[in-house]
């Protein structure tokens, strides 16, 4: 996303824990410069935060030597993450203090539609604040959602997004098992699937790519696909709504990412399968 934006021209600066990241994105795009927190917060009008999870966003942005503390008044932070929703209202109001507006902004559609500047953009604040990022979205994604005017919006619907998208993976999984079980051929099955009610994004886009060539790829890691099946369900809980598939789906998650580790969620499939026929 970072590429996206230099190559398109953008005053950019870049800060990340990981050195040898900031060095190679450094070395593919020139044009942009890496600095501390302080200074990029100093420098810039528009800051946009793409972290695990909304406490680093709240340590970057809070913390000691953190955006806020040297923010230019009238700046804007773009959190990009998939944070709980309440941490961003709360963001929010922490924000208005240092005289920084807040807008969630999460993101859908995996490294190669990150690539390829073709990403799902839920957006979520003021009018005035979202037609800032304008020209900065139209860089990152080719459908911005507007999710209302009520901060954290937007990370709310991109946590139910990824339960649906947890429930595709285990669902399709579960039925490419029994079927193979029974004699089918899982290509076969695949190919009928996405020809019929049953096709979603795991049967488009995940098991032949990633699942039955092995290569369990995706970018998108099994311990973010559970911290947001675990905000999902807070968010559930704090609206006062039972949602027994979703927890169903959250406790399977969790527990194929006891067994495994922080592998690529697409490890999921592998994991149905094993588990069901005692592999």
């Amino acid at each position: 996303m970072a590429g996206r934006l230099a190559e398109a021209g953008f005053a950019l600066a870049v800060n990340d824990l990981n050195a040898e990241a900031t060095a190679s994105f450094l070395d593919a795009h020139p044009s942009a410069s890496a600095t501390e927190l302080t200074e990029l917060a100093g420098e810039s009008e528009l800051m946009i935060t793409m972290l695990p999870n909304g406490s680093i966003v709240r340590e970057v942005a809070v913390g000691p030597g953190g955006l806020f503390e040297s923010a230019r008044p009238g700046a804007l932070l773009v959190d990009m993450s998939s944070s709980a929703p309440h941490q961003t209202v709360e963001l929010a109001q922490l924000g208005l203090q240092h005289g920084v507006q807040v807008i969630d902004a999460p993101v859908s559609g995996g490294v190669a539609r990150a690539r390829d500047g073709s990403l799902s953009i839920m957006v979520a604040g003021e009018d005035e604040a979202v037609e800032r990022c304008g020209p900065v979205f139209s860089h990152l994604g080719s459908n911005v959602f507007r999710c209302g005017p009520k901060v954290g919006s937007g990370h709310a619907v991109k946590a139910l997004n990824n339960v649906l998208s947890c429930v595709g993976v285990l669902a399709a999984a579960e039925a490419l098992t029994v079927g193979a079980k029974f004699g089918l051929d899982p290509e076969v099955m695949l190919d009928i699937f996405n020809a019929s009610t049953g096709r979603n994004n795991a049967t488009e886009n995940k098991f032949r790519q990633f699942v039955f060539s092995g290569t369990f790829a995706s970018g998108f890691g099994l311990d973010l696909m559970v911290k947001d099946l675990e905000t999902a369900a807070e968010l559930a809980q704090r609206v006062s709504v039972e949602a027994p598939l979703s927890d169903s789906c959250r406790e399977l998650a969790s527990a194929a990412l006891a067994d495994l580790g922080a592998v690529d969620h697409t490890y999921l499939a592998d994991w149905v399968e094993r588990r069901a026929t005692g592999a």
